[in-house]
Order: structure tokens, then sequence, then C-alpha cells
């Protein structure tokens, strides 16, 4: 029982803004440069999952028949003709013209040899769409950040010799699962000294991913500059926010009178430094950021407390069956037309069953922020709607979180299962110097 709550039939696709070119025939990187618009299909697709299906699937086809050499006839403006290459996907034969922007092949300029050889890919679009693998192909994780973020590394951990892609924003990484750009997805949820990523239970809300996973990292993070660069000539330092919230104290013992900066994320503070060739600025990232970008590292584990760690939940398309033989968590969303007043029943049916709550969340409701109650004797009362966000340690294969969701469903409004997947129960230890995988994240995976 993954949801109870009717799932609403997709209805909108990507509308690209510009054309995009694959910078590496195996490496993928995705950069939101899209609005989400409603699209209407003539032909209806988009009404069930078997037509949603076969529509990304047919988009995918048409990258691939774009990058093959056509008769000019087909390529001169007829978009049907590309069409033609799809004869039924997933069963469902379709002629639907899905306006698919061209992409063009990068060309490659003989005077420019000056690239460097380890410098990452420059980020594609969404829009870049090709075939989701074939049965034992390497398994594709996208993650939200650069190459040298944290989360890359909470991809390694969780789906060892994966093709991690790098997305820029958090809901990128869910529509490049959703469009099978990627077979999983792997994102922070929350932070043991920053708290909850509040933008991703959005997302989890918002979406129709499903979770699968968890895993757990220790946060390790590096002061990092330009080789040949000093610790006093440093004025100014660049990271996450959180990175440079963790590192305050570090910091300031370590004499660095420095102007602190926020940026988007850890592995980009460093990519800009060298990129830019900033000699008077330090960056706070991990030590494989270094690795990547040609810094040093001039000081070495730098948070404040070596007990920081950030939980990542693994999503993919479809749930996994839930099973008894290990400890499994389960993740729950709900809501009340009548408010939170229906909280305290809610938890109670997890407690009569002796089911143990691991988070409790909280988020304003979208659809409705405010109930207005009206009373004769003393006016108008204004109440703040929220939905709420629950993980607790059962399986759903379990007889008694079973019983315990058919009671919360009685007393809630919308009630939808999340996720139930195993716990991550590798032994924890805090961050050390010498081990560079382990590296964490923050309120954002940066």
């Amino acid at each position: 029982m993954q949801s109870l709550s009717t799932p609403s039939p997709i209805k909108s696709l990507i509308r690209p803004r510009h054309r995009v070119t694959r910078a590496s025939p195996n490496k993928l990187v995705l950069q939101c440069i899209y609005r989400s618009d409603s699209v209407s299909f003539p032909n209806g697709v988009g009404s069930n999952r078997a037509d949603w299906q076969s529509s990304c699937a047919i988009l995918a086809s048409k990258v691939v028949a774009q990058q093959q050499p056509i008769d000019k006839s087909i390529s001169g403006g007829d978009s049907g003709g590309v069409a033609d290459h799809v004869a039924a996907v997933n069963g469902h034969k379709t002629s639907v013209d899905l306006n698919l922007v061209p992409i063009e092949k990068a060309t490659s300029n003989s005077n420019n040899s000056s690239i460097k050889p380890h410098q990452p890919q420059k980020p594609l679009t969404i829009t870049d769409l090709c075939p989701a693998p074939t049965h034992g192909s390497q398994l594709r994780v996208a993650y939200q950040g650069v190459p040298g973020a944290y989360s890359e590394a909470a991809a390694g951990k969780a789906y060892p010799n994966c093709e991690a892609i790098p997305c820029d924003q958090f809901e990128v990484a869910f529509q490049a699962v959703e469009l099978w750009i990627a077979d999983r997805a792997v994102l922070p949820v929350e932070n043991s000294l920053g708290g909850s990523i509040h933008r991703n239970y959005d997302l989890l809300l918002r979406h129709r991913l499903h979770i699968v996973g968890e895993v757990q990292l220790p946060v390790h993070h590096c002061l990092l500059a330009l080789p040949g660069v000093r610790k006093e000539y440093v004025n100014r330092v660049i990271s996450h926010p959180q990175a440079l919230a963790q590192c305050e104290l570090t910091l300031t013992k370590l004499g660095l009178q420095v102007v602190r900066e926020a940026v988007d994320d850890t592995a980009g503070a460093a990519e800009y430094i060298a990129a830019n060739n900033l000699r008077d600025t330090a960056a706070i990232a991990s030590a494989r950021a270094a690795e990547l970008y040609g810094l040093q590292v001039l000081a070495d584990g730098i948070q404040d407390d070596s007990s920081n760690v950030t939980r990542f939940v693994m999503l993919a398309r479809e749930p996994i069956i839930p099973r008894t033989d290990r400890p499994f968590r389960t993740s729950i969303v709900f809501a009340h037309d009548k408010g939170t007043s229906v909280l305290f029943k809610v938890l109670s049916a997890f407690a009569f069953r002796n089911i143990s709550l691991t988070k409790i969340e909280s988020r304003p409701h979208r659809n409705r922020p405010i109930r207005l109650v009206d009373d004769a004797n003393v006016g108008t009362a204004k109440h703040f709607e929220y939905m709420f966000y629950v993980d607790f340690e059962a399986s759903m294969a379990e007889v008694r979180a079973q019983n315990a969701l058919a009671e919360v469903q009685e007393f809630t409004s919308f009630l939808r299962v999340l996720g139930s997947y195993p716990m991550d129960m590798t032994p924890w230890c805090p961050s050390r110097g010498d081990d560079d995988d382990d590296g964490g994240n923050e309120k954002n995976p940066f």
C-alpha cells in the first residue's frame, strides 16, 4: 500500500526555452532553463500512465533520431518524419507531434587546444533527453550540485559505480527521474545541525516519485584555495550558507579576519575560485572538490561539530516491495480539513501499536494556507493550515503499520505514503580527515 490517495494523471511536460548541445557522449549535466507550462496534446497523451511513459520514450527516441543522418526532406521541417522512426513504444502506436526542440551536435574548435583535461563539462539542459538504460546498463543517479558536491558522494555511497548526473536545482533532479533521464535521484531531506530541507519536502508532495532507500553521511569541510596561496593572504571565504555557519568558530580560531559570502553550493564555490583565478579567496568544500578543481587544502576538518550528519533519500519511479527481515522506515504525509486538531489522534494511532516516530515535520498547506472560523461572540479567527510529514520505524509489510494507517485515514482528508524503505544501519563515526568519500551535506546538497 504505497498510496492511499487517488493519483492524478500527468498533464504536462517540459517546454524548453533554449536549444541545447551535448558536451560529451557519455556525460550528462542537467540545468533548469525551462518553465513548467501546461501542455495539451491533441491525441490525449498523458491521460494515463502508459501513454505518458510512451510520450517520454518517444521524446528520447527523437533525440537519437536527430543525431543520426536523415533525409533532407524530413529535416527540412516535417516534424512527423522523425516520429515515423518509432513504430510502437510500450505497445502504443502514436503519431503525436510533441514539438521536440532540435538538438545540435557540438562542433569542435580546432583553435581551442587549451582546455583542461579534468575540467568538468558545462551543464546541459533538461531537454537533452536520453533513452533510459537497458537492462544491465550502468545505473544513472541524479543529484543537485556540481561534481565534487557532497550529494555526489551520497549518490556514490547509495549506488556504487553509478553514473552520477549533476543537476542545478532540486526540482530538475526530480524531473530527470520522471522523464527517464535518470534511474534514481539522491537528495537530502535533513541535517543534524541545519534541520530539514523544506524545499525537498515540498517537492516530495508535488511529484509522484517514491522513496526507496536512505543514506546518511557525515560532513567533512576543508578550507580550499589556489596553489601557492597562504592563509594570511585570504580576505574572503565563500561557500554555502550552512557550511559557513558550521565552520564559524574554526575560522575564528585560525585567526582569519575574512568576509564571509554565501553561494549556491560548496563545490560550486571551489569551481568559481578556480575558474576566475581568485588568489585572495578561499572556499569551504570537500577534499574531492579540491582534487577536481586543482585547489590546495589550507585546513582540513574545519567543521565546528564533528557530529554533523546529513540524511539523504533515494527516489525512484516505482516503489520497492516492503519486507520484514530487516529494519524499515516508512514516510507519510497527511492533512485534515479541520486543522491541526487531528494531530493528536494520528499520533495516538502509532503510540497504541508501539510504533516509534522518528520525525514530524509541518509545512504550509499551499492550496489553502489559512482557514477562517466565524464565531458570533468573538468574531472571525484565522488558523494556518499545514501538511504533516511523519517518519516511523515500521515496514508496510507489517500488520501493525497497515492497521495504524487505516486508522489514520479515518481522521484525515488526505493521506499519502511517500515510501517504505530499508533504514541505513551502517555504523556511524564522526567525520575524519582521511575519509573524503564520507563527505556529508548541509541544508542543500551542495
